[in-house]
């Protein structure tokens, strides 16, 4: 990859706006070049951005952004994996907290997970605002080098489990043939979902809660009378009793030295679909911390065809999941996601994908442009998203900007005498929980 292989990047993203595209476009470059503005208006004192700062809000007041044709963009552009390796990707949902937004619409109630260490044990920290669903492609180690397939919003009358399942059933045969591995959270432990992903070219490794039950498959008919037993022995996450006769043991390290033990379970099912054939895995580090955040003992389930590795590298590759969490924490700390004040989701939606182009370019830079170091950061480490970023900037010149210069057009007649300047609409905050569809067995 070279720097012509940015340029036609950026010509074709340059093609999928609609309207405003050329002020979108030198967003892109501010966004890209202002590595210490701490809020959305300053994006407009970068010297890429050509037009006065008004004009930064217009952009997302009026432009459009073809979604299609932005996917086609990212898959086109999609990095290869490396030899011998699986496309392995990640889906999650994250909140963009607005509070005070009572102009917005769509708002919903959402659960702050990360509440100060001061803050009681068992509390729910409320918040509220949008959602958005991210599909990425994981890194060959847990960092923020994703790569963003697709993002969208999650409306107030649909689950994040809805959204992704959409996600994925739009995606994933466009993956050039490919079977990719999908890891999900315990977010997404929903039969309902599960029985979806069966339908697709995926395979898919989900972390499950721990009070969970499993059925082996049902014994043969005795030939007494009587209906024939449906389930065979129960499989309680929680209750080690029932952990018996596994199919299959691993006992090894994982890629930090620690020792890991496995047990996995095939062909076992759930009551509300026995159809569904799961494979149940327990994974336990006996170096974890017990706790929540760093659990000695792990579950998950798999889905999908008999793997042609051993089941036990298949649950290895979770901790690759994590990579997703550190690409939200530089989109949003980095790149000013949550920062932007736009008053209504679709605006926020085309912010939303000006970030997500912003974050691809500099993972497709990453092999091109030299970053940029501080005097106190480490020199022996691969170098970081965002001194990707800060070289990438001396590179603006030379790649060019398909966006021409604006065209001065004097200054704005204002209001007319008399007018009446309304007040904003209020929108309430929707507190109905949205639910799944029912799940219609076979």
């Amino acid at each position: 990859m070279d720097l012509s292989t940015l340029q036609a990047f950026r010509q074709d993203i340059y093609r999928c706006f609609l309207r405003a595209k050329n002020a979108l476009f030198d967003t892109i470059d501010a966004l890209l070049s202002e590595s210490q503005a701490k809020s959305f208006a300053e994006l407009s004192l970068s010297p890429f951005f050509q037009r006065k700062w008004p004009s930064l809000y217009e952009a997302f007041e009026d432009g459009l952004i073809d979604r299609k044709r932005l996917q086609e963009v990212f898959l086109k552009y999609l990095p290869a994996s490396g030899a011998g390796k699986r496309l392995v990707l990640g889906i999650d949902s994250t909140p963009i907290p607005r509070p005070d937004s009572v102009t917005s619409p769509d708002r919903t109630a959402m659960p702050m997970h990360n509440i100060p260490h001061a803050a009681p044990k068992k509390s729910t920290a409320i918040t509220f605002g949008w959602n958005y669903s991210t599909l990425v492609v994981l890194p060959d180690h847990p960092s923020s080098e994703t790569f963003i397939l697709d993002q969208q919003r999650i409306p107030s009358d649909k689950t994040a489990v809805q959204v992704a399942f959409e996600q994925l059933k739009e995606l994933v045969p466009k993956l050039r043939g490919q079977r990719p591995l999908v890891l999900l959270d315990r977010g997404y432990v929903c039969l309902w979902l599960w029985c979806q992903l069966s339908g697709l070219p995926i395979d898919a490794l989900i972390r499950l809660k721990t009070n969970q039950v499993f059925y082996r498959p049902a014994p043969p008919h005795t030939g007494k009378s009587g209906q024939p037993r449906k389930d065979g022995a129960k499989l309680k996450l929680d209750q080690p009793s029932t952990q018996t006769d596994p199919d299959g043991t691993w006992k090894g390290t994982d890629a930090s030295g620690h020792p890991v033990q496995m047990s996995w379970w095939k062909n076992m099912h759930a009551k509300d679909a026995r159809w569904l054939e799961l494979t149940i895995i327990r994974v336990s580090r006996p170096h974890g911390a017990d706790s929540e955040r760093d659990p000695r003992i792990s579950w998950f389930v798999y889905i999908g065809q008999d793997p042609q590795e051993a089941m036990a590298q298949i649950a290895l590759l979770y901790c690759l999941r994590f990579g997703q969490e550190h690409g939200y924490r530089f989109d949003k700390q980095a790149l000013l996601w949550a920062e932007a004040r736009l008053r209504t989701p679709e605006q926020f939606d085309r912010w939303t994908q000006i970030v997500a182009i912003v974050h691809n370019l500099i993972m497709l830079a990453r092999d091109v442009v030299e970053g940029e170091l501080r005097p106190w950061e480490n020199k022996q480490r691969r170098h970081s998203p965002q001194q990707v970023r800060r070289g990438l900037t001396k590179y603006l010149p030379q790649l060019g900007t398909p966006a021409p210069p604006p065209q001065p057009r004097g200054y704005p007649k204002g209001r007319k005498k008399g007018a009446v300047v309304r007040r904003a609409t209020r929108f309430p905050v929707v507190r109905k929980t949205a639910k799944v569809p029912q799940l219609v067995s076979t």
